[in-house]
């Protein structure tokens, strides 16, 4: 089955254009698929939530079927991501929705049995929330592989819309289920809407490619999305925008009734039509991203986005009229889409497909926890000084979010090649070693002009930087003392297998540093590069001291 089929003939949209990407066939259907079972997560919680009031006299067991649900994103997101990098990620796709339709199945019968105490409903919605982290990281990533580059902002910003979509018509939906059957009439909704995600998956044959090296264990691949992301400014900038953006930004939604019942006096029904108006305008957001990444830059969509919801929050805090906050929210709703899927397409972008599911894992736990911390935090505000207050100060934090921006600005992604570079390959070695013998020792030499050592210097700054970001440890730039002109680069990989792991990572994008430092390289071609493997001499045998000799290459790839 090919990865995605276009619909011939010249009413296509372009690639630019916010429904390109339903062009292809297999993100169409898994959109579709992925909204349904979105509206069942919507149900669900309306169910829980319910059940919980009925069942609990607890203000505090009501607050937790929320964080139960939220806080596996936390907790699981990294190894998700690292789980999503080095397995297929269709398989992990479909066992998550397989692991959510059996809870949710065992939900909707002790409910219907009456079974459930708060705590095992708590459990269960703990385990849902499992799946869902699960499952976050592999459906991201895979969003790239459903469709081509040029589309993939367009992709991101349909997913957000279809979010949001669901929060704002899922939530009266379940009510409306919940009044009419129980609650456990909407557990069993939530479980069907998993069914056909798990058809569309099943039949689609993604572009999974076997690694030749041997998979990564767990906590070695998490410290290494973890690793590139610190060792990446581009990445470092969008976690700290998105966190920020997330502290300011989440005071909205979660005083949004507070807001309905508070300040423009209404009940349930004012609620809804203030959800109602916040997802209408995050669907607008999603509608117009293509074209606004056509004309501006990420940081100035960020930027706008910023003070949208800086302003629908302000004139939140002081009107009293439904129609003008409804304004305000649809705004604030616009501003929301337009930065997620702008830090959402920035990370995918500024990551090569070996850890860009780690690097969406870690975007995803700076955005949320900048959601769950401003919630608590704009909460307690609300409690001490009202709700007013707390508005304007999710609205400064936006601008103070903006200003950010002057030091950390959001890069423009687009030329980034990310392919592998692929020139190099593994070198012929004379002494017998093992994949994980180790540590192996490299060392290159370079022969600079005194006038070169000035670009010398600042390129090996970014080597440097690549280098620890693909995995290499303890480097040093070292200068020979009596031949000035010699200077020695010097790193250690663990393992020999984590030294050819290393190499095989350096990107198309990453070949521009290579080809300054040749120019400037003045040396011959032979002896640029010596691998060494590290042995202590008191524990050598005779055969084992054959193994302390350098292994040596001519070529200039390291």
């Amino acid at each position: 089955m090919p990865l995605a089929e276009s619909r011939p003939g010249s009413d296509a949209p372009p690639a630019s254009s916010a429904a390109a990407p339903f062009r292809y066939a297999i993100f169409r259907n898994v959109w579709l698929a992925n909204l349904w079972s979105q509206f069942g997560g919507m149900i669900q919680s309306v169910g829980a939530a319910w059940m919980m009031m009925s069942i609990a006299d607890s203000p505090v067991m009501v607050s937790l079927v929320q964080a139960s649900t939220t806080l596996p994103v936390m907790m699981l997101a990294l190894a998700a991501g690292a789980l999503a990098d080095t397995f297929d990620r269709r398989k992990i796709l479909i066992a998550a929705q397989v692991f959510m339709l059996v809870v949710s199945t065992l939900l909707a019968l002790a409910a219907y049995l009456g079974l459930i105490t708060p705590w095992l409903l708590l459990l269960f919605t703990f385990l849902i929330g499992c799946g869902a982290a699960l499952n976050g990281p592999a459906w991201q990533a895979s969003v790239g592989e459903m469709v081509p580059r040029e589309v993939l902002p367009s992709a991101v910003a349909l997913n957000s819309m279809g979010f949001n979509v669901a929060r704002s018509l899922g939530p009266a939906v379940g009510g409306m289920i919940v009044a009419a059957a129980g609650a456990a009439a909407a557990f069993a909704t939530n479980a069907v809407s998993y069914i056909g995600l798990i058809a569309v998956l099943a039949r689609w044959r993604a572009p999974f490619e076997q690694d030749s090296l041997p998979r990564e264990k767990l906590g070695p691949a998490m410290m290494a999305g973890v690793r590139y992301v610190a060792m990446s400014p581009n990445i470092r900038s969008v976690l700290l925008r998105s966190f920020v953006f997330g502290l300011g930004a989440g005071a909205v939604p979660a005083l949004m009734p507070l807001i309905a019942r508070d300040l423009v006096g209404g009940g349930p029904l004012t609620y809804g039509l203030l959800l109602g108006a916040f997802g209408i305008g995050a669907v607008g957001g999603a509608i117009f991203t293509a074209r606004l990444r056509e004309r501006i830059s990420n940081e100035t969509i960020a930027r706008g986005a910023m003070l949208g919801f800086a302003v629908a929050a302000a004139v939140s805090s002081v009107s009293t009229s439904l129609p003008l906050t409804m304004a305000a929210l649809t705004l604030g709703g616009m501003g929301w889409v337009l930065a997620l899927a702008t830090f959402n397409v920035t990370v995918q972008m500024s990551a090569p497909r070996w850890v860009v599911a780690r690097a969406l894992a870690l975007y995803q736990m700076a955005a949320f926890g900048g959601m769950a911390g401003g919630s608590w935090l704009w909460g307690a505000v609300t409690e001490t000084a009202g709700l007013p207050t707390a508005l304007l100060g999710s609205a400064a934090v936006l601008l103070g979010c903006i200003a950010l921006g002057l030091r950390f600005g959001l890069p423009q992604t687009e030329a980034l090649n990310l392919d592998p570079l692929g020139r190099w390959s593994e070198p012929d070695i004379t002494l017998p070693i093992k994949p994980r013998s180790g540590p192996v020792v490299i060392t290159i030499e370079y022969r600079i002009r005194e006038q070169d050592v000035g670009p010398f210097l600042a390129a090996m700054a970014e080597r440097r930087r690549i280098r620890l970001r693909d995995g290499a440890r303890h480097w040093q730039l070292l200068r020979d003392l009596e031949d000035t002109e010699l200077w020695v680069e010097r790193y250690d990989s663990p393992t020999w297998i984590e030294y050819v792991r290393h190499n095989q990572r350096i990107t198309q994008a990453d070949a521009d540093v290579g080809a300054r430092l040749r120019a400037l390289d003045q040396g011959t071609e032979t002896k640029h590069v010596r691998r060494l493997i590290e042995r202590q001499p008191g524990m050598l045998s005779s055969g084992a001291r054959e193994m302390a000799a350098p292994l040596t290459d001519p070529s200039r790839q390291s």
